[in-house]
């Protein structure tokens, strides 16, 4: 793996003039208690202060709020992390791959979360190595302390930007829009790269709330920015050591490094103009913990405004004409249309997954490397196979719905309708085979563990509980992918290509069957529902 372009390392990540143009403007120093820019205005517009979803994403109105810190390898977030809770940086743990979620409790505790388990595994505080050995990185580390501001939000640590990938990305993109911010800490002398550039320009699109951190660099302050100039050009000094009169001023670095970070930045990604940015010192992060604070205190209120009112229990009449439209045969056609086109899209992104992951066979970390590659695509896989499946079962109650009671059902009887389902679901052996996760083993094959704990164990980052009709597809490595291909006589490229094909054949095969089993289920549960209401003329849910 190439090594990662540093400010002044003559990388060519076509900033140099933004550089330039930092190093020459305002040299107002920066202290510790006061951002370089103002935070975002609660009144600002939308665009600018992070109050809608990301794209493909519907936050809920009782979402709790977090705050995504993300950045690449080397940038010290973990002390900017345990800086903002007021810990030592050994007691907020950030293993690879894995995310860190950090929430208020009155009693400090630490716990894992492994795909594969039903139960999370306890780590001690005091003692960074204490614990189960695990036979892969866990999902999710919960680190629950009595820290003010996790009274306010949450802290959501993410994996290095460096290592994320598309697939990375897109789960990161899914988590910051349902925690409304991203935090962003990169060091004074390194550069965004391109994948980082468009993570970040995604996030703006967005419109979430973004919050930037400048940390020392490996040559502390100063990288790619001239340290100050406090003698003539002529080399000599007046004899108190005062500069004579026309002599540059002094550049504070910290300053500097700042501005040169930002203006590198908005040269690519102007639309974050209004992200405020904060130079790190231990100690020192009263300004940026206020400005966390404060979107807090006013995203909160407006996601809670967002709630639907609940309104009377009104009576819900069906249309004259719903025996002669055929709404049963309609929902049969439109179900099994629904899982081939889920079904279809599922099949091209295991063929991409099947492309990035021979690149990084053949051009990345090699075989070892295998394992965390494929973890990170069925995650987002499990994503998308989530969102598919949600979206459907809302197509399908909506134009249903329609067919029998004649108007587009509103969102107090779609809700309505979605909550008969569920509860059909829960009545039907069905919910049983569908909480279920899919664990790849070293075989290749497709095995299963079921469970509500075994689910819970595959969030990145577990919100508001679920309402959707279904629950999540989850996709996983098992330990033995791990420990098979970080063991010994485990480096022929050959093999795990190969070994990479039966997996993505047995996925492709059992995710088709997942899908229709999932939407066969919903449509007998909604007909059920539907066909009550027609024989008694109202909805009865």
């Amino acid at each position: 793996m190439t090594s990662r372009p540093r400010r002044g390392g003559n990388a060519p990540d076509g900033t140099g003039c933004a550089e330039a143009d930092a190093a020459d403007g305002d040299h107002r120093p920066a202290d510790d208690s006061d951002a370089l820019d103002a935070p975002v205005d609660p009144d600002a517009p939308a665009a600018q202060r992070g109050t809608e979803p990301a794209e493909g994403v519907r936050v809920a109105p009782d979402e709790p709020l977090a705050v995504i810190a993300t950045g690449p390898a080397g940038a010290a977030r973990r002390d900017v992390l345990a800086a903002l809770l007021d810990v030592p940086p050994t007691t907020v743990p950030m293993p690879d791959d894995s995310y860190l979620v950090a929430r208020y409790a009155p009693e400090t505790t630490r716990v894992a979360f492994v795909p594969g388990y039903r139960q999370p595994h306890a780590l001690a505080i005091d003692v960074p190595a204490a614990g189960p050995a695990f036979p892969r990185p866990p999902r999710r580390v919960e680190l629950h302390l009595p820290a003010p501001l996790l009274r306010h939000v949450a802290l959501v640590g993410a994996p290095d930007t460096d290592a994320l990938g598309i697939a990375g990305s897109r789960v990161l993109c899914e988590l910051a829009g349902r925690g409304g911010a991203l935090l962003v800490v990169i060091s004074a002398d390194q550069v965004f790269t391109a994948a980082e550039l468009d993570l970040l320009g995604r996030v703006a699109r967005a419109g979430l709330a973004v919050f930037f951190v400048v940390t020392p660099g490996t040559t502390g302050w100063h990288g790619g920015v001239a340290p100050a100039a406090t003698a003539p050009v002529d080399g000599t000094e007046t004899p108190g050591g005062t500069p004579f009169a026309g002599v540059t001023p002094p550049v504070d670095p910290v300053g500097a490094a700042v501005r040169t970070q930002r203006a590198a930045l908005l040269a690519v990604v102007p639309e974050l103009a209004v992200a405020p940015w904060f130079p790190f010192r231990p100690g020192g992060v009263g300004a940026l913990r206020r400005a966390l604070v404060a979107w807090a205190a006013g995203e909160g209120p407006r996601r809670l405004a967002t709630a639907p009112p609940a309104g009377p229990h009104r009576t819900v009449p069906v249309t004259p004409d719903a025996h002669a439209r055929d709404w049963a045969d309609r929902l049969d056609r439109q179900a099994r249309a629904h899982a081939q086109r889920i079904r279809q899209h599922l099949a091209i992104e295991l063929a991409h997954i099947h492309l990035r992951a021979v690149q990084e066979i053949v051009f990345g970390a090699g075989c070892a490397g295998l394992p965390r590659v494929l973890d990170r695509e069925v995650h987002a896989l499990s994503q998308l196979a989530t969102v598919e499946c949600d979206r459907a079962v809302d197509r399908l109650v909506r134009d249903t719905g329609t067919l029998v009671f004649g108007t587009p059902p509103q969102d107090t009887t779609h809700r309505r309708i979605c909550a008969a389902v569920r509860a059909g679901l829960a009545g039907s052996r069905a919910v049983r085979s569908l909480e279920r996760v899919l664990l790849v083993t070293s075989a290749g094959d497709i095995a299963d563990v079921t469970g509500a704990g075994a689910l819970a164990a595959l969030d990145a980052y577990p919100g508001a509980p679920r309402t959707a009709v279904l629950p999540p597809v989850a996709v996983a490595l098992a330990g033995g992918c791990f420990l098979h291909f970080w063991g010994p006589g485990s480096t022929d490229p050959g093999g795990a290509r190969s070994w990479l094909q039966h997996v993505l054949r047995e996925l492709d095969r059992e995710l088709q069957r997942e899908v229709s089993h999932r939407l066969d289920a919903v449509r007998r549960a909604l007909g059920a529902v539907l066909a009550e209401a027609v024989d008694h003329g109202i909805l009865l849910a």
